[in-house]
């Protein structure tokens, strides 16, 4: 792979991610006309907010478009020749970006311990009922919930996301391990989901997520390791690709 090389040659875009979840949620995220709902554009994530003391922490980096990811592939393959070879082989990482908010996270709760196919019906129900609106869902009774697939324990797990009360737009700028933190206080929000969302709804550029299946397993194939590396081995291996961990994410995604 060829760093400098610009733009990027396009390359095979093909996901095949063994989790539910990832599966589902991954699926449309191809879009390259990805912006927030507040209509902020890359550029506004990589400055300071007006009136940030000089002591205050960096924003950390969105990934917006495809020139992002881009930006993290050249510097991940100049710094570590594994992720030349998985690019290589890859062609290119997708961008692989949605809308945030509280659809994207109802859509993870959706996705868990179920078929891609099943979830996939279930949520096309959501949205028809139009149960992928906050509102809609916290004046919705139960049986309307169950009605378009929801187990009774995901109807609590939706619920209990309506009733956070959770600000959306502040996890752009908040640090990921905040919002992380912030999320799994919700019931039916763990770790892994929330690195999700923060990865590919919010767009953090360097959340990364040890604990899935298809990450691990890329690691170790791309890595030539024996077993598949344990959830804090990744985490560990995953500092080095910083402050691009999320753009790796992407390309062992891609690997797998």
């Amino acid at each position: 792979w060829n760093i400098a090389m610009a733009p990027i040659a396009a390359g095979k875009n093909a996901v095949s991610i063994c989790m539910t979840f990832s599966l589902l949620f991954l699926s449309d995220l191809g879009r390259s006309d990805c912006h927030s709902p507040s209509g902020r554009g890359q550029a506004d994530y990589l400055l300071d907010p007006p009136g940030a003391s000089p002591s205050s922490p960096p924003m950390e980096r969105i990934i917006e478009t495809r020139e992002d990811v881009a930006e993290g592939e050249i510097w991940l393959a100049a710094n570590h020749p594994e992720m030349a070879l998985a690019l290589e082989a890859i062609g290119e990482a997708p961008l692989r970006r949605r809308m945030d908010g509280f659809a994207a996270l109802l859509q993870a709760i959706v996705g868990q311990q179920v078929s891609v196919a099943a979830a996939a019906g279930i949520w096309k129900r959501v949205e028809e009922a139009g149960f992928h609106i906050e509102a809609n869902v916290l004046e919705a009774d139960d049986d309307a919930l169950r009605a378009v697939g929801l187990s009774r324990p995901k109807v609590k797990y939706a619920r209990a996301i309506a009733e956070a009360g959770l600000d959306y737009e502040a996890f752009r700028a908040a640090p990921a391990e905040d919002s992380i933190a912030q999320l799994v206080e919700i019931k039916g929000i763990g770790r892994w989901t929330a690195e999700i969302y923060l990865m590919f709804a919010v767009g953090k550029a360097d959340v990364f997520a040890p604990g899935d299946l298809a990450l691990r397993e890329a690691a170790r194939a791309l890595y030539g390791m024996e077993e598949r590396p344990t959830i804090p081995a990744l985490a560990e291996l995953s500092q080095q690709w910083s402050p691009w961990r999320g753009v790796a994410a992407r390309i062992l995604f891609a690997y797998y």
